[in-house]
């Protein structure tokens, strides 16, 4: 991946982070999941980074059901990030390409 405007050159952790992001293996995560990653990565702290470490380990059918709203969060998986992940994948046009929003 070249870098962008929305993606300036990242340091190998964020770079590797992002690439995993975008590529999870449904078309839904990588929507939800990696465009939230990819417009936040190069601001997040030490502690938002491991959490996103472990968010990615998370099965993608859990992901894509609590990111869309079709099942709660539960309490063992919930941390801030992923909070914050599933406040922004409630807003309207959040699957959307970056471009078409």
């Amino acid at each position: 991946m070249t870098p962008t405007d929305e993606t300036p050159e990242l340091p190998p952790r964020e770079r590797r982070l992002l690439f995993r992001a975008l590529h999870r293996g449904t078309k839904e995560c990588d929507l939800m999941l990696g465009g939230f990653v990819r417009r936040h990565i190069a601001s997040l702290d030490a502690a938002a980074l491991e959490e996103l470490e472990a968010i990615l380990e998370m099965p993608d059918v859990d992901l894509a059901d609590w990111l869309s709203g079709r099942r709660p969060i539960p309490a063992e998986a919930q941390g801030p990030l992923l909070l914050r992940i599933a406040a922004e994948s409630a807003t309207p046009g959040a699957g959307k390409p970056d471009h078409l929003r």
